[in-house]
């Protein structure tokens, strides 16, 4: 079968925005993280912080730069420990997961000046969890007018920083914005 097309480029009405480096997820899905040994999030601590753009370090739990952000400053809250269900967490680890979450939201308050976030954790595959095995809780800060025509029309954001220089400004911030409360 041939389409009507008979050069490669020739306009089709598809905006696309060429991300090659995702082709290594997306290849791989859900199956791509097997266990510990292979998760990214199990991965990143052992890593500088620059590297794996982590920008708090906690006892039970870190937060770290979300590789493919929604908006500039998109962090998650990630437990330490392999599990996949909020319900996993240990009492002792769902409140540092909680007091990390809440201090993330100070210090994007105070480095970027956001007027609202979406916080959630996509649970399970079905549930739209990109890597369903790691918990992870995505605290996203939001500004009127950033789902200007770009996300709705083209299906394109614009990311106006890169992410070390989000990384730095918000590691720097961290502990100026009070320091997160031990269980």
């Amino acid at each position: 079968m041939q389409d009507d097309f008979e050069l490669p480029g020739v306009p089709d009405a598809f905006q696309r925005l060429w991300t090659p480096h995702r082709l290594a997820y997306v290849k791989g899905g859900q199956e791509q993280v097997t266990g510990p040994h292979n998760c990214p999030f199990c991965e990143a601590p052992g890593r500088s912080d620059a590297e794996s753009l982590i920008v708090h370090r906690g006892a039970l739990a870190y937060v770290v730069l979300n590789l493919f952000p929604y908006n500039p400053g998109h962090l998650l809250v990630c437990p330490y420990r392999h599990v996949p269900d909020y319900t996993d967490l240990t009492a002792e680890e769902t409140a540092e997961f909680a007091a990390l979450s809440q201090q993330a939201m100070r210090v994007l308050r105070a480095v970027a000046n956001p007027s609202g976030f979406n916080l959630g954790m996509n649970q399970g595959a079905t549930g739209g969890a990109g890597i369903a095995s790691h918990l992870h809780q995505h605290i996203v800060p939001r500004w009127g007018g950033d789902g200007n025509f770009l996300p709705i029309i083209a299906g394109t954001k614009a990311i106006t920083q890169t992410l070390g220089e989000v990384r730095e400004q918000v590691a720097g911030a961290w502990d100026a914005t009070g320091r997160t409360r031990q269980p």
